[in-house]
């Protein structure tokens, strides 16, 4: 009897993997192949459009660092656990969804005033850097990023959840504190291009790695004063910021009209 049931569940964990992978890897197809064809303008009705693109170079960035809980989570039930895992993940990433909206408007905003004042885009990208590096070294940061590398607490809590969107509930519930670990590094989006290519994978890194590594913590500290020597740096050399100096005002199609 125990044989079999362990042969049963070992193809449904490897089938909640295959999901997530193949997910992460559609999400990273979709955004190499589409971030130079995103429109010209942050028009009203490009929203939905910016939403949806936003959600998928999300799942491609964030998937990495959270399937290990999300299997972990699917793992504490003996049973059904491919419908928990996709319910939780679902449930994380329509936070990062939601995040979409203030992000639309910060990126369209920055980019409208770097447009039409010139130098003033480069006071904005040395805000964005500063304000990013600040939180990086805050302890709510440090709070959030626990959370994230150590889940064990949070799934203890989950199992407490009743109803049938309780697994949609867990995941938003971390994707809640992920969102608070990581939406400083997402800022820097705004100067270097929500959909340049290279940042995304960059940063994409950085969030794995603080969330898995050993040193992680040790590595948000770092890029928190990286970030501020580049609030620092930007006067000098403008194109570090390239979506708010002039050098790539056309990436997700930010540029004002």
């Amino acid at each position: 009897m125990t044989r079999p049931a362990t042969a049963a569940r070992r193809p449904t964990a490897r089938t909640g993997a295959v999901l997530l992978t193949a997910a992460t890897a559609a999400a990273w197809t979709w955004t190499a192949l589409r971030r130079g064809d995103m429109g010209a303008g942050p028009a009203a009705g490009e929203l939905s459009a910016f939403l949806g693109a936003w959600t998928i170079m999300m799942a491609a960035m964030m998937l990495p660092a959270t399937a290990p809980v999300a299997s972990l989570y699917a793992r504490t039930a003996p049973a059904h656990r491919t419908p928990r895992l996709i319910a939780f993940t679902a449930g994380y990433l329509l936070v990062w969804a939601a995040a979409g909206l203030p992000a639309y408007a910060l990126a369209a905003g920055a980019a409208r005033v770097a447009t039409a004042h010139p130098t003033a885009g480069t006071a904005v990208a040395a805000a964005v850097f500063a304000l990013s590096g600040a939180y990086q070294l805050t302890p709510f940061k440090d709070v959030c990023l626990t959370r994230c590398r150590s889940p064990v607490g949070s799934l203890l809590h989950y199992a407490s959840y009743r109803g049938p969107a309780r697994h949609l509930r867990a995941g938003a519930h971390h994707g809640a504190f992920c969102l608070g670990c990581c939406w400083s590094l997402m800022l820097l989006l705004t100067a270097f291009g929500v959909m340049n290519l290279w940042a995304t994978v960059g940063l994409a890194a950085v969030i794995t790695a603080e969330k898995r590594l050993p040193r992680g913590r040790l590595l948000a500290r770092a890029v928190g004063l990286a970030s501020l020597a580049l609030a620092i740096g930007v006067f000098w050399l403008p194109l570090l910021a390239p979506n708010l100096t002039g050098g790539g005002m056309t990436d997700m199609g930010l540029r004002g009209p």
